[in-house]
């Protein structure tokens, strides 16, 4: 009895490594050297072409005010960008987009705004049509750009077509758009504060309307995800009774679903859908010396964590892009004794 015993064990062993050979093996974080700034930094964005092309933004806290600091990873190793324009100067840089074959990235020079144009002819700026006192959010695709603040008239909405700029309304009720996003020219997402609470809207080309998407009672939204197949997924706070959780809505076709996955008050903002189809997102670590980051897959939730640093007292990835069939993050992180640092994980092949 015990020999068959130990047969049918063995032969389900068998089994179940022939069915499932990816899970045999696990793929894990792993650390990738990035050249060290002026310290303390801030990260700001994020964004790969694939495995081979990746660009990291932020900004240094120089003694004589916020330097604008670019990385690009070139399939082998990140390293410094500094010849674009106004790379020597104050200002920093914000959210950075691929249009095309180009890298756009927003730069703020110390109160004027422009959008810096990566081609293969190199770089160039395309300078806002006027200054305001607040540049909330930055978006681009092809064929258009937008992007939003406030001046001293209050809540402005610029839109880029390619060849000139235009001012953009918004529905009477609106007070603040707090960020934007696009799927095209003529499909474009924001997230506003109004009268009545927070509000979404939509952009179909010709006007921006109230999206009418019921949010959870007493939530704000952090960011609003976009995909070619048309999924939207938009990830906030909901508020109880002073205590704050994360909640997703995510629509296929015309149906919301909303789903409360196990982050605790996690800040949505890096989310981004992996190459394995599910939504991944850095989370606070429970770990001083290891980042940690959650997949949410439908219903299931999973944690995983980077790599092990030496004397790390606080790791902190600030941004996630899907290169190609992995993940990359970018963040900083802060060795006992120093300031914080960059640092940037990698996830897959």
């Amino acid at each position: 009895m015990n020999g068959l015993r130990a047969v049918i064990v063995c032969l389900v062993i068998a089994c179940v490594a022939v069915a499932s050979p990816a899970a045999a093996v696990t793929p894990s974080w792993s650390a990738l050297p990035v050249p060290a700034a002026d310290p303390p930094v801030t990260v700001s964005d994020l964004a790969a072409r694939g495995p081979g092309e990746a660009w990291a933004t932020g900004y240094e806290h120089a003694a004589d005010g916020l330097r604008p600091m670019l990385h690009r990873w070139d399939g082998t190793a990140w390293s410094r960008d500094t010849t674009f324009p106004g790379a020597g100067g104050p200002g920093l840089l914000g959210k950075v987009q691929f249009v095309g074959e180009e890298v756009w990235i927003f730069h703020n020079r110390v109160g004027v705004g422009e959008i810096l144009r990566r081609s293969a002819g190199g770089w160039s700026a395309v300078p806002l049509p006027q200054t305001l006192w607040t540049y909330q959010d930055f978006t681009a695709v092809p064929g258009a750009a937008w992007v939003v603040g406030e001046d001293d008239t209050g809540l402005k909405v610029l839109h880029y077509d390619g060849s000139g700029w235009t001012t953009q309304s918004t529905p009477d009720d609106v007070l603040f758009l707090m960020g934007i996003t696009a799927r095209t020219a003529t499909d474009a997402w924001a997230w506003a504060d109004t009268s009545t609470g927070t509000t979404v809207l939509r952009w179909d080309g010709t006007v921006w309307r109230d999206a009418k998407v019921s949010l959870p009672p007493n939530s704000n939204v952090h960011t609003i995800t976009l995909e070619p197949s048309g999924r939207v997924t938009i990830g906030g706070s909901q508020y109880t009774d002073g205590v704050a959780r994360t909640y997703l809505m995510t629509r296929n076709g015309h149906a919301w679903r909303t789903s409360y996955p196990p982050l605790g008050e996690t800040y949505t903002e890096a989310m981004v859908r992996g190459p394995d189809g599910a939504l991944w997102l850095p989370v606070r670590s429970d770990r001083a010396y290891q980042s940690k980051y959650a997949r949410v897959d439908g219903l299931r939730t999973t944690f995983s964590y980077g790599p092990k640093r030496t004397n790390a007292i606080d790791v902190k990835p600030r941004a996630l892009a899907k290169a190609g069939f992995s993940l990359m993050s970018f963040g900083t992180v802060e060795i006992y004794g120093s300031k914080p640092n960059l640092m940037s994980e990698w996830l897959g092949g």
